[in-house]
């Protein structure tokens, strides 16, 4: 896949601390996916 103007606005990642961390968008798409909190400790 080629690089093109919009693909490169789109996947830039300069505004983010670190390259792992992700935007909203990309965040819903697999928040759905993560499994429930549990609660852990003490209370």
């Amino acid at each position: 896949m080629a690089w093109t103007e919009i693909t490169r606005a789109q996947y830039r990642r300069d505004d983010l601390e670190y390259a792992s961390d992700l935007h909203d968008a990309e965040w819903a798409l697999i928040a759905p996916l993560m499994p429930e909190r549990k609660r852990l400790g003490r209370p």
